[in-house]
């Protein structure tokens, strides 16, 4: 006859069922008391992973964010830390893609040059003959988002296009932009 075990320790979710629940039901002790008892679980994911660890508390701020935003998603009686570190590991992979696209845009220098670097002259006639290159699609685009500052749902909505062809249409401008950038700092 084998001995009988106990039963295994259950992580801190003794509990974080009913503190969500009442966390969705704007109840300030719980929701508070489940941050509690979950962040310090949420930091140690965050350190352990060397991509992560620099960023560790604000993703646990990012996490508790998201959290926040889509705690009306969360079925009750389903276990809460599946979820909250699903909501974690997107958070940690967004952050990731994030450092890579500014990585792969931005080097580090030693030192900075003793010299500024020339600015363009971006005088309002300048801007106006880059952006007459464009076609009317996008120069509509970029005078939208840039200098009228507005989003690209704000765009979407204003040209009755969708968001994905607003950003194609922002990309495709960007692109030809830095063309007549770079071929402009390649003459001087």
């Amino acid at each position: 006859m084998k001995p009988i075990r106990p039963a295994p320790q259950q992580a801190p979710s003794l509990g974080l069922e009913s503190l969500m629940s009442g966390y969705q039901q704007a109840d300030e002790k719980a929701a508070t008391a489940l941050i509690e008892k979950v962040s310090p679980l949420l930091l140690r994911y965050f350190l352990v992973q060397p991509a992560c660890r620099r960023f560790a508390e604000d993703l646990l701020q990012e996490t508790w964010i998201r959290v926040h935003k889509a705690r009306h998603t969360y079925r009750g009686g389903e276990p809460v830390l599946p979820w909250i570190f699903a909501i974690a590991r997107h958070t940690g992979l967004d952050n990731q893609r994030k450092v890579r696209r500014v990585e792969f845009r931005e080097t580090q220098v030693d030192e900075l040059p003793h010299t500024a670097a020339a600015r363009p002259d971006f005088s309002p006639h300048v801007l106006d003959a880059m952006l007459a290159g464009l076609p009317a699609s996008q120069r509509e685009v970029i005078v939208m988002l840039k200098i009228s500052g507005m989003t690209i749902e704000e765009v979407a909505l204003a040209t009755s296009a969708s968001a994905g062809s607003v950003k194609q249409k922002a990309h495709r401008a960007y692109e030809k932009l830095r063309e007549v950038l770079s071929r402009g700092a390649r003459s001087q």
